[in-house]
């Protein structure tokens, strides 16, 4: 997923940064616990087909997640480490 589409998107619902997981193919809201999937490189922003995360997954590295350059992401000690 091009870097500078990360920078500009946000959550639909609550307008918080994404993380991106591309071993799953979504962009992540952390604050919703959403999950919105990314189908043939288009990001699907809609809450109707967004998955809903029951807990944060601890197997991501920062190989698999990419936060925007300068996004903020509240109680990311892990992920963000490396980047």
């Amino acid at each position: 997923m091009e870097s500078r589409l990360l920078e500009i998107l946000v959550c639909p619902i609550c307008k918080s940064s994404l993380r991106y997981d591309k071993r799953q193919m979504e962009l992540i809201c952390r604050a919703d616990k959403l999950a919105f999937p990314i189908r043939d490189g288009v990001p699907v922003m809609l809450e109707s087909e967004a998955r809903e995360l029951i807990s944060v997954e601890p197997a991501h590295t920062a190989a698999d997640v990419d936060t925007p350059p300068g996004a903020a992401v509240p109680g990311n000690d892990e992920l963000g480490k490396d980047q």
